[in-house]
């Protein structure tokens, strides 16, 4: 048990330090992933987004600066339930499938990868909606409809329900699966790939190219995910009836490549978080050993 409640605890650090970074990247290919509906929406602005450095150009010249950071007390949240879960559970949960073994294959891998994304989701899917929400009335007109996170929370439940705190569970159970088995599982394979042939000692660069090659691999799994999961948890009440309608209604109107809208800033935001997140989880992961070590036998 105290195994599994250290694996909580221990990789706060690397999921804060991050955040700062990855927090401004997310509003970036936000309103890409939007776009489509504000053709038929009265109530957005009419700014259109055009890449990356369009995008951010946009926001800044439109709502500031600031527009950047809303909603980062919503993104402390998230990361901090979500992360601590999927990420520090996940040694945890692999070594519970394998029974204890050192030799983890693919398949250990995988489940445990769905698993923990899976239970991130069932705990922590009312600090995603706030998230989100915060993301959407950043671009709409007139008065601020939440003022605060406690008062997201507090409106969302009495308008729509305790439900609605955990809207759009299912598109999210399936996309955080997807990117804990891409971050983790390609993570975990190509850093054994690289000390299997000897390519790089178990250090930083080593780290590095591991990291960048998860976050590339997540940014094609979890691209049509991720758009489904942001049109529908930020839908009117009734607009779509299921995640699976809202992504019929995408493949109609917009065709397949709306799926993908926002790639590049996602994968910038899935990149750097990877790289700076795995990178200070090693580094905390080394010293918390480290620590653990001295104190079992401190002569």
């Amino acid at each position: 048990m105290d195994g599994w409640i250290d694996g909580i605890k221990s990789p706060w650090p690397a999921f804060c330090c991050p955040l700062t970074l990855k927090h401004r990247l997310p509003f970036l290919f936000f309103p890409v992933q939007i776009q489509g509906e504000k053709k038929h929406s009265v109530t957005t602005r009419t700014a259109q987004y055009k890449g990356v450095f369009g995008t951010m150009a946009t926001m800044v010249k439109n709502e500031g600066p600031k527009s950047l950071y809303n909603g980062l007390v919503a993104g402390l949240q998230r990361q901090m339930s979500f992360a601590s879960v999927r990420i520090g559970l996940y040694d945890s949960v692999k070594q519970f499938y394998t029974k204890g073994s050192e030799h983890a294959g693919i398949g250990s891998r995988l489940l445990a990868g769905c698993t923990t994304g899976a239970m991130a989701v069932a705990v922590a899917q009312p600090t995603d909606v706030v998230k989100v929400r915060f993301q959407a009335q950043a671009r709409m007109e007139g008065s601020k409809r939440y003022q605060g996170t406690l008062d997201a929370y507090k409106t969302i439940a009495r308008e729509e329900g305790i439900r609605g705190l955990w809207k759009g569970t299912s598109p999210n159970i399936t996309r955080n699966a997807l990117v804990n088995c891409a971050e983790l599982v390609t993570y975990d394979l190509i850093k054994d790939m690289i000390l299997r042939y000897n390519l790089m000692t178990d250090n930083l660069p080593c780290h590095f190219t591991s990291a960048f090659g998860a976050g590339f691999c997540t940014t094609v799994i979890a691209s049509p995910v991720d758009v489904v999961k942001t049109r529908y948890m930020n839908s009117a009440p009734g607009q779509y009836g299921s995640a699976v309608k809202c992504a019929l209604t995408m493949l109609q109107k917009e065709g397949p490549l709306a799926f993908y809208k926002g790639f590049t800033p996602s994968f910038l935001r899935l990149g750097s978080w990877n790289v700076v997140m795995f990178v200070t989880y090693e580094q905390l992961k080394r010293a918390l050993m480290a620590a653990r070590g001295s104190w079992e036998s401190p002569f």
